[in-house]
């Protein structure tokens, strides 16, 4: 993909966190929380972001958001008017008319809205921030928003609170409140997780249609493999701060080339009492990602590693063809 055609374009972020040392005392060790990560999301697409708790998912999502400030690395976002700039150095008003361009749907829908404010508050609260409108445009244009998001009739919502409304109904609240800005980019960090089975395809729809209709392009943040092939176009994986595969998203879940995305992938239940997949057996638990040694961040608990693994870096990520990615020395 080039850059022309990517709206989003990262090239080797990271973020680390210091590990306190005690009082007074500067920190030594740090958490390699994102570690020297590169993707693209195209105009209107998807790319799923999907590993296990701790892998740095969400740190991602925030640094992408900037929520978080990055320690080093590029956020590329393609501007209409002032061509590709540069999140990651953004400040001050820069940073405040970026915010109208990226937005973020938050884990728990339950946490994510403030109690004390109305449903009109919650929404029409990123317009205030960027003054557009007056309060008779911000609630004509929050109540068609709420209708679009299927919350009818608009007019029963507006002026609710959040303990009024069902879990899959604040979700709707949260992403007409990403949307309200008509942004190019959304961060959803495992939107549907918190949601009752029976809801939370209604609202994956629900993203998907707003998406195809507002040309909004997502990164999506989940740990569940179903959702991201449901959702995604691209999946990128990642392991201890690392994407260690990435492709589209069949080519993926049908041909895996890293040990822990097959892995991963081998421990999906399937329907079928008859069908047998093959199991991988990796070794041991999740490393800490405190100050990781220079190898690969799978080593311990791969079934293939040799010496070669343990003595050399991090493999880079590269395109074993086709444009599927991997980063093991083994494939």
């Amino acid at each position: 993909m080039s850059d022309m055609k990517s709206l989003v374009q990262v090239k080797h972020l990271v973020k680390k966190f210091p590990v306190s040392a005690g009082l007074f005392k500067p920190s030594k060790s740090f958490i390699h929380a994102v570690d020297d990560i590169s993707f693209e999301i195209g105009f209107g697409s998807s790319l799923g972001l999907v590993g296990e708790s701790g892998c740095g998912k969400t740190t991602t999502g925030k640094l992408l958001t900037r929520l978080y400030d990055p320690t080093s690395g590029q956020i590329e976002i393609n501007d209409p008017k002032a061509g590709r700039v540069d999140l990651a150095t953004l400040k001050g008003k820069d940073l405040k008319d970026f915010r109208g361009r990226v937005q973020i749907i938050f884990q728990d829908p339950y946490e994510s809205l403030n109690p004390r404010r109305t449903i009109f508050d919650t929404v029409s609260e990123p317009l205030v921030v960027q003054g557009l409108g007056n309060i008779t445009q911000r609630e004509e244009q929050v109540a068609t928003l709420l209708e679009t998001v299927g919350l009818t009739p608009a007019s029963s919502f507006l002026f609710r609170y959040p303990h009024e409304l069902s879990g899959g109904q604040r979700q709707r609240v949260a992403i007409a409140r990403a949307l309200v800005v008509n942004p190019s980019f959304v961060v959803a960090d495992e939107p549907t997780s918190m949601l009752d089975v029976s809801i939370r395809i209604g609202v994956m729809q629900l993203m998907m249609e707003l998406a195809s209709e507002m040309g909004v392009s997502y990164l999506y943040i989940t740990h569940d493999l179903a959702v991201a092939r449901y959702m995604c176009q691209r999946i990128a994986v990642m392991y201890i701060g690392k994407i260690i595969e990435k492709a589209a998203t069949e080519e993926l879940l049908s041909h895996p080339l890293h040990p822990y995305t097959r892995a991963l992938i081998s421990a999906v239940p399937v329907p079928d009492p008859t069908f047998q997949r093959e199991a991988i057996p990796i070794k041991g638990g999740v490393s800490a990602p405190i100050d990781p040694p220079d190898q690969c961040r799978f080593y311990n608990r791969c079934p293939f590693a040799d010496n070669f693994c343990r003595d050399n870096p991090h493999p880079p990520l590269e395109d074993k063809g086709g444009g599927h990615f991997a980063a093991c020395y083994k494939v």
